[in-house]
């Protein structure tokens, strides 16, 4: 590293968005327990994940990041798991036929606990109490008992994690994600009168496993057809968490987070002399960094700079997330940064959180159109900046709920109150997922035909 760092650092810098724990006998006793247990994932997975990623920099492999906005411990089970996951595989069997590359897998699973919160208390009836920030930390509950943060929540959290990333790990290798299955699902979804438009690229998809199926390529022969990789990731917001689970990999002697395979830095927690970032610098994970409208140039220098000092490709990741309309204005700038300083990034678009609003029933929501504008935004702007527009970020769910507006499925605002689930940020459900992974493909296609053109 760049300059000497030890894992508990971070506790020398200003720290936001993270809870102050009234008993600091109970904290450190559970920092001890979490300490003694296994690390969730293992070094050599992190750096198969960084070399992926570093594919995705060059255009040779496209990221799909998705899950829930804050993973909950009461709705914990393993068909909430196996749905999400069948969702992103089938996103994942879409973008790969548009772009023509392999599609990487990372889901926002088996450690997005924490949220960051706009106010450090909430009112409701003319009674204010401490923010909700995540099942690791307090309750939604709106009583002020509630609302304590606990510190044996993170050892819950732990547990889930690990029962969570066991099955995905079944599901990865055990057959479930079998390329023929998965299409099987998508002609499902494309079967509706409103999903027919998507209809021609399922068939064609179709075409090309009968066309492999005919050339000899068959699920006994080829194992890549029955496997995927699939990688875990989540925003490092509470760093005794992280600190607890820190090791050092044994292979180069270096620190790892043993709490995902990737993690990243919140909009609201990036300063540069922060705790976060001082925290994230010092392990060998691939990193994303998420990049608002309030990030300056002269910031986000001096944050590649930290998080990527030997500039390694597949390290940083600048996540954007501006909103509809707003990419153009913020995007090209922070582009022109990355050029000046040579820095290998990826780049990829969560068009999530820059369009959430409160809809007319009183619902905080997201409407899908929105979500699609910021995606083409990004792709056009990468297209005539030259660069590579590397993946998406989304918050999804495989469950059919009606927290985002719009889609084949037309959800309304008043629908919003059918199967509003969420404890923080709307989500997509599987079907306006799914659609979106449709356009998305749409894009990459377009883009890698332009390329073709322009090459030959």
């Amino acid at each position: 590293m760049a300059q000497a760092w030890t894992k508990s650092d971070w506790r020398n810098k200003p720290r936001v968005q993270m809870p102050d724990y009234l008993d600091a006998d109970a904290l450190g006793a559970v920092e001890a327990q979490l300490a003694k247990y296994p690390p969730l994932v293992f070094a050599g997975e992190a750096r198969k994940l960084k070399s992926s990623l570093a594919a995705v920099s060059r255009g040779e492999a496209f990221l799909l990041q998705g899950g829930d906005c804050a993973e909950s411990f009461a709705e914990f089970s393993a068909d909430t798991i196996r749905d999400t996951f069948k969702v992103m595989l089938q996103m994942a069997m879409v973008l790969t036929y548009g772009a023509k590359v392999p599609v990487v897998k990372v889901g926002r699973m088996a450690g997005q606990f924490a949220k960051p919160r706009s106010a450090p208390t909430e009112v409701k009836d003319g009674v204010e109490l401490p923010s909700y920030r995540g099942d690791i930390i307090n309750e939604l509950d709106f009583t002020p008992e509630a609302r304590i943060p606990n510190a044996s929540k993170m050892l819950q959290a732990y547990t889930q994690a690990a029962a969570s990333l066991n099955l995905l790990r079944a599901f990865s290798t055990g057959g479930y994600a079998d390329v023929h299955q998965v299409h099987a699902w998508t002609l499902g979804f494309t079967e509706g009168e409103k999903a027919a438009k998507y209809r021609e690229m399922a068939n064609n998809i179709s075409a090309a496993l009968d066309f492999m199926k005919a050339a000899g390529v068959t699920q006994e022969t080829a194992h890549t057809l029955q496997s995927v990789d699939f990688y875990v990731s989540h925003e490092a917001l509470l760093l005794e968490y992280e600190e607890a689970l820190c090791r050092i990999d044994s292979t180069s002697g270096l620190p790892v987070a043993g709490s995902g395979h990737m993690i990243w830095i919140g909009d609201r927690t990036r300063q540069p002399d922060g705790a976060h970032v001082e925290f994230a610098r010092g392990v060998q994970n691939p990193i994303g960094l998420k990049c608002g409208p309030t990030t300056t140039p002269e910031d986000l220098k001096v944050l590649m700079s930290k998080l990527n000092p030997a500039n390694e490709a597949g390290r940083l990741t600048l996540i954007a997330r501006f909103g509809a309309g707003n990419v153009g204005e913020h995007l090209p700038r922070l582009i022109k940064t990355v050029k000046e300083e040579g820095a290998n990034v990826v780049w990829t678009c969560d068009p999530m959180h820059g369009n959430t609003i409160k809809s007319s029933t009183g619902y905080k929501t997201r409407p899908f159109e929105s979500v699609l504008r910021e995606v083409r935004e990004f792709f056009a702007i990468h297209a005539s900046e030259g660069t590579i527009p590397g993946g998406v970020h989304f918050e999804m769910t495989g469950k059919d709920v009606t927290e985002c507006t719009g889609g084949v499925r037309a959800v309304t605002d008043e629908d919003l109150s059918d199967r509003y689930h969420t404890a923080c940020d709307p989500r997509l459900n599987a079907s306006q997922s799914l659609e979106l992974a449709f356009l998305v493909s749409e894009e990459l296609s377009s883009l890698r035909e332009a390329r073709e053109r322009a090459a030959g």
